[in-house]
């Protein structure tokens, strides 16, 4: 059921499922291969809108909504081609994070799965009996998950080429952030306390900590101040080259802390928030007009985006993740594998793969869960109403509800699996070009 390989096997799946087959159908599902979003037919089995019918109305009912906000709820739900609940699902609402969908959709189809962002290391001056005589140079190529120990590994390396002091300054050229402090000057001071252990805050300390035994403490003195060029110096000499994680872990991690900077940062990496927008909506084919966006983090009501466009683009991911190897789960939080950030606190079942999304007045949720009866089942949720919280209770109910009555999968598809945590400050990423 997860797989629709051929028409005879889509055909028996509808015709299994009570949908008349119709000669279409081996049209029908090329058209609906080539654009996982695409609905074919609506599912006869009523659970799905009568679970969401029920859940409108005792949202009223319990006072979490007004009633004149009813039509400010977007609800999307399919399984394959087959829809199975649409309230409000072609009207862009107000999406907060759900933004970020968008946003990863985007920036992995334009960059891949696998990119990775450089950033180099140079020098204007001399190294001598440790003492590099001249400035330091941060050639930043906007990466967005730079932190303490990235850092931390990037100092190591510098001091096992013997660079122990820089009797010049820390120049920072590019879009440079760490820890998604984006200030360049207040990043630059940042990486210079990261570059020596004797003046590392406590989070640094922190970060520290939880990186492999035995990991030596950078000892790296700069002189001399954080300074900013508008563009490379050509005559400097390349001392590193660092890489950064895949672009998948990056989106990973950016998902499940729903991090702002971050999705910024990868958004400007692909030409911005309309770039962002044009790209979605063209690789998972919907309308444009579903999804209008001002930034690439969903700060800001003027982000908007349907529950429909939110559902295609989850399911186009699942779709690009698997053939490169990959699940929608690398992309993504996993309840009951991932506890962190967005997903502390929630109750959802087994297995469900989520993007939350969360404004003064906006509660948003779409993903993919797996069931028995009907194999997985895309969704999207946007509320709108003051009581966030209880509208977050209400979205894990839901699903609650809908899984019971679907059935809970005998196993998690291979769809979805738990992975492993991005392994931060790994010297590996860090090249050393020249020895100066």
């Amino acid at each position: 059921m997860l797989e629709l390989l051929g028409s005879g096997l889509f055909s028996l799946w509808l015709d299994a499922a009570g949908v008349e087959v119709k000669p279409m159908n081996a049209l029908d599902v090329l058209a609906w291969q080539s654009s996982p979003g695409l609905v074919l037919a609506p599912d006869p089995n009523p659970v799905g809108t009568n679970t969401v019918n029920k859940y409108l109305k005792e949202l009223v009912s319990s006072k979490v909504i007004t009633n004149d906000l009813t039509s400010s709820q977007g609800i999307w739900m399919q399984s394959g081609p087959m829809l199975m609940a649409n309230h409000q699902g072609t009207t862009p609402l107000p999406a907060a994070s759900l933004t970020k969908v968008a946003t990863s959709l985007a920036v992995l189809t334009k960059l891949g799965m696998r990119y990775q962002f450089e950033t180099t290391v140079g020098t204007n001056g001399n190294l001598k009996n440790g003492v590099l005589k001249g400035d330091l140079i941060l050639n930043a190529g906007g990466d967005p998950l730079f932190v303490w120990e990235e850092a931390i590994a990037l100092g190591n390396t510098l001091n096992r080429m013997g660079i122990k002091r820089v009797e010049g300054n820390l120049i920072i050229n590019g879009d440079f952030a760490i820890n998604f402090q984006r200030h360049p000057i207040l990043a630059g001071q940042f990486l210079q306390q990261a570059l020596n252990y004797k003046t590392w805050p406590r989070a640094a300390a922190l970060q520290y900590n939880i990186m492999p035994k035995g990991t030596p403490k950078p000892e790296l003195v700069i002189v001399g101040k954080v300074k900013l060029s508008e563009k490379a110096n050509p005559k400097q000499t390349l001392l590193v080259r660092h890489r950064s994680l895949p672009l998948h872990r990056i989106v990973k991690e950016m998902n499940v802390f729903s991090n702002n900077e971050m999705a910024q940062m990868l958004a400007d990496a692909i030409g911005g928030a309309k770039a962002v927008q044009s790209i979605a909506a063209k690789v998972a084919k919907f309308p444009e007009s579903e999804i209008q966006l001002i930034n690439g983090s969903g700060l800001g009501v003027e982000n908007r985006i349907s529950p429909r466009a939110a559902s295609a683009m989850f399911m186009t991911l699942h779709r690009n993740a698997k053939a490169n190897n990959m699940t929608i789960a690398d992309l993504f939080p996993t309840a009951g594998f991932d506890s962190r950030g967005t997903m502390y606190g929630r109750k959802l079942p087994a297995a469900t793969v989520i993007k939350t999304g969360t404004l003064r007045d906006v509660s948003a949720l779409a993903g993919v869960m797996p069931t028995r009866d009907r194999g997985l089942v895309w969704f999207a949720i946007i509320n709108r109403g003051t009581q966030v919280w209880s509208l977050r209770k209400t979205q894990d109910k839901l699903l609650q509800t809908l899984e019971k009555q679907l059935q809970t999968a005998n196993n998690p598809p291979t769809a979805i699996q738990k992975n492993v945590l991005p392994k931060l400050g790994a010297s590996s990423r860090n090249e050393v070009i020249s020895q100066n």
